[in-house]
């Protein structure tokens, strides 16, 4: 059973994002994300204009007279979600934790595809597969996802986002749209993620919260890991233990970053407490201008 703050917390979020969708990013969506090419659709008898190339040599040596191939743009695709729900998720220092700004921009892509005509899926993972939900169309479908990010809770503790691809590659038989949303707060992944790059159009959305880039002056505090339960006492009045927080958090996302641009995957960075839309629509614009 649903509780009432579920179903308002997913009618608040499905009015919000469904007006971005017809507003903003309906037809970027569409632009940026064409079909998987053209699709035999029939053959008819050639027109004066009609290109040579395109005539079945079959059917006209059986008809005695010249037939063309007709083909047409194949637009309908699947749009998989795979989702990070490990503990780390629930963190925020603002309004909202990165789960929540995760579901929120993935409630924007699942309308824009399902506007589109796309089927939309939805892979739930933490250190194992937690949920998964078929692709399919419409919005009653994209409200069942919403759902389930809404109130699936972890039985694991850490994030394998490789234990998450490796599900992806083998459970979709075509190529798709794969978005990675994680605040990807794990290693040894690039293996897994190189395959699902190659077989599948793979977006990596960067969830990031601001006050795990810096610690703030607050004196000696005690941190907990939320994935591995390890605690440490650090004394954030040392500027020293500040510089070297900071400097290790900069290094492990410039190396990510840099892993993206070698691989030249697309990858969005969004914080918890600024706007997503202009970064979405920014990478939106980048596709577009790609093609």
């Amino acid at each position: 059973m649903i509780s009432k703050e579920v179903l308002k917390k997913i009618r608040k979020l499905e009015i919000r994002t469904k007006g971005l969708v017809n507003n903003i990013f309906g037809g970027e969506y569409q632009s940026a994300f064409k079909g998987r090419g053209m699709e035999f659709s029939e053959v008819r008898e050639y027109a004066f204009g009609d290109d040579i190339r395109q005539i079945d040599w079959n059917v006209t040596a059986r008809n005695r007279t010249p037939f063309i191939k007709i083909f047409e743009e194949e637009r309908e695709q699947t749009l998989m979600l795979c989702v990070d729900i490990s503990p780390s998720g629930f963190f925020g220092s603002r309004s909202q934790t990165k789960m929540e700004l995760s579901i929120e921009i993935c409630a924007v892509l699942a309308f824009s595809a399902i506007k589109n005509g796309d089927k939309v899926g939805l892979v739930l993972f933490s250190d194992t597969i937690e949920k998964v939900v078929p692709p399919k169309k419409g919005r009653t479908h994209v409200l069942r996802l919403i759902r389930e990010l809404y109130t699936t809770a972890p039985k694991g503790t850490q994030t394998s986002l490789s234990e998450a691809l490796k599900y992806v590659n083998r459970l979709l038989n075509r190529r798709s749209i794969v978005v990675l949303a994680s605040d990807f707060q794990d290693s040894d992944f690039q293996k897994q993620h190189r395959i699902t790059a190659r077989k599948h159009d793979l977006v990596n959305i960067v969830i990031n919260d601001s006050l795990e880039d810096e610690l703030p002056d607050v004196g000696i505090i005690s941190l907990r890991d939320a994935e591995t339960g390890a605690m440490s006492l650090l004394n954030t009045s040392s500027s020293r233990v500040r510089e070297v927080y900071k400097n290790r958090v900069s290094l492990r996302k410039a190396a990510l970053e840099n892993y993206f641009l070698s691989g030249k995957m697309d990858s969005i960075h969004i914080y918890t407490n600024q706007p997503y839309v202009r970064p979405l629509v920014n990478f939106f614009q980048r596709r577009i201008q790609r093609r």
